[in-house]
């Protein structure tokens, strides 16, 4: 019996090289177009897990295997979002400086018979305090760009991450845990 083909619904190539770490290959990337915007009174881990499913819908292919996925940074109650400005990333890096945040990671997994599948990871993660030069040098670095809350866990903000408890990969945006017990349930083959 051949493997279903595998579609990833990101743009992220985060999500691409994490899931080559557990040797998962996707057919396809297709990116889902869909609106990300929190809804009045969602909380957290709701937009994620909604957002995940959303985005494997709006690729779903008959006979495939489609593999969807959020992450969203909470402070308390707060979505914090994507930053896409400087000002932005400023903001967020300034409310995260010196406090813990959670980091939601919703992922979504439709099987070649139709069927979603969900799973979530919620990481705890608390940053040092930060000085304006760290805050400062950071932004300079360019890395916040496109990154929820303003921050790549996997690059230089590492350095302020004073404790995590939690996935790891869950924070970068893909929780290889949970991603790949969605993809043994599935029957997605490894070796």
């Amino acid at each position: 019996m051949t493997r279903p083909k595998l579609i990833l619904a990101s743009a992220s190539p985060r999500r691409l090289d994490l899931l080559a770490r557990i040797g998962v290959v996707p057919d396809a990337v297709v990116p889902a177009d869909i609106d990300e915007s929190v809804r009045a009174g969602e909380l957290p881990v709701r937009h994620a897990e909604r957002l995940a499913a959303e985005k494997a819908l709006a690729v779903a292919e008959a006979g495939a295997l489609v593999l969807a996925a959020d992450t969203v940074v909470a402070a308390g109650r707060r979505i914090l979002p994507k930053a896409e400005d400087e000002a932005t990333a400023r903001k967020c890096l300034e409310l995260l400086s010196g406090r813990r945040h959670r980091v939601h990671s919703a992922v979504t997994l439709i099987d070649a018979g139709g069927r979603a599948r969900h799973r979530l990871s919620t990481s705890i993660v608390t940053f040092k305090r930060l000085t304006a030069a760290e805050i400062n040098a950071y932004l300079a670095s360019g890395e916040w760009h496109g990154k929820a809350s303003g921050y790549a866990i996997q690059g230089r903000a590492e350095a302020f991450v004073r404790f995590l408890a939690g996935s790891h990969s869950g924070v970068v945006g893909l929780p290889l845990f949970e991603t790949r017990a969605l993809l043994v349930a599935s029957g997605y083959p490894f070796g």
